[in-house]
């Protein structure tokens, strides 16, 4: 999603319910002065590797390198990286330079806000764009191939209830491959604040999929929205909150999130504060202001000179019992901001 600045004069607390009542400048990559995962620490559970610069303000094959939503690993092991303005990059996975870039359109030949990805096990792109919102499967040299069916409330307005550049933000496969999840950025008309609806699609024959369940999940604050999510092996969610203040600068929070006994929305018309609707548990892992800054810089206030407006994330492996996570944000084509990608380590309870 491109920047949307914010007024906002402090971060509301916890909550804690569980219903609902490539050519350009020189790159920089760094690295901790210490071998101590400690001192890398952003909280008990997440700790911070390093981070890369390497991409920001390049170009590649002609294309602006940036702008980056979403995050996926290829069948051959490199990223793919999908830019909000109908790009998607091959990325090399150990040194994230550009190996390929394909344009993507929709079936009139206009361009996408295309913000979640999957790579299928075929290795089809299944990508969202949020102004309808839509999302479609695409071959791999960008060929439209089938569309997915979205809820009428899910539509932005006036068709339905939402907002463009406010909807289908995060996108993942739950383990088996048979489940596709988006996640709506911000709230629908109607709904109580901070209350964001997740949709699935169950696969059919013919790897199509059909409208199955959606489930309610709340965010800290207002102004904190859903850019993505991704599925961990045992059915639950790492789920990244955003926001942006002005003259203050991003919020950040990576939470781990289980919708495995969540109540089941898609039949209910307004979360509004109905008794007994059961949200998406969440515990959070780290806010991403309180990691070491690895001696980053920052090019407008920011609460740590290492954050900015990160909107993608990918499961990269998992070593000594902690998965090696991926975020990448969008810098909005914007001078005062930054292509940054960040390596992190996160360590998750047993799933109950």
């Amino acid at each position: 999603m491109r920047l949307r600045t914010v007024l906002a004069t402090a971060t509301a607390g916890l909550a804690a319910a569980t219903c609902l009542t490539a050519a350009g400048p020189a790159s920089a990559v760094s690295n901790s002065s210490t071998n101590s995962r400690t001192a890398n620490a952003c909280s008990s559970s997440v700790s911070i590797d390093r981070f890369s610069d390497a991409l920001d303000k390049t170009t590649y094959d002609g294309t602006f390198v940036g702008n980056f939503s979403a995050l996926a690993v290829d069948k051959d092991g490199s990223l793919a990286a999908l830019e909000d303005r109908s790009s998607l990059f091959d990325l090399d996975a150990k040194t994230l330079q550009p190996k390929r870039v394909v344009p993507l359109a929709d079936e009139n030949g206009a361009a996408l806000d295309s913000e979640g990805l999957v790579v299928d096990r075929d290795g089809t792109r299944l990508i969202t764009s949020e102004t309808e919102p839509s999302i479609r499967r695409y071959s791999v040299d960008g060929r439209i191939l089938d569309r997915l069916p979205v809820p009428s409330s899910l539509l932005v307005a006036p068709a339905g209830r939402a907002v463009s550049n406010q909807t289908f933000e995060g996108l993942t496969l739950l383990p088996g491959g048979r489940t596709l999840l988006a996640s709506m950025e911000y709230p629908i008309a109607g709904d109580t604040s901070g209350a964001v609806r997740f949709q699935t699609w169950t696969r059919t024959k013919g790897d199509h999929f059909e409208l199955a369940a959606q489930y309610a999940y709340k965010t800290d604050a207002a102004f904190l929205g859903v850019p993505e999510v991704q599925a961990l092996p045992d059915g639950r969610l790492l789920v990244l909150e955003r926001g942006f203040t002005s003259g203050v600068g991003n919020t950040v929070r990576l939470y781990l999130a289980d919708p495995r006994h969540a109540t089941d929305t898609s039949k209910i018309d307004t979360l509004t504060g109905q008794p007994g609707v059961r949200l998406v548990k969440k515990t959070l892992l780290a806010d991403i202001a309180d990691c070491p800054s690895l001696g980053a810089t920052a090019k407008q206030p920011q609460p740590n000179p290492l954050l900015d407006n990160i909107e993608g994330m990918v499961i990269t492996g998992k070593e000594k019992g902690r998965y090696k996570v991926l975020l990448v944000s969008d810098d909005n084509q914007n001078a005062v901001q930054t292509t940054r990608f960040y390596y992190l380590r996160v360590r998750t309870t047993p799933a109950p």
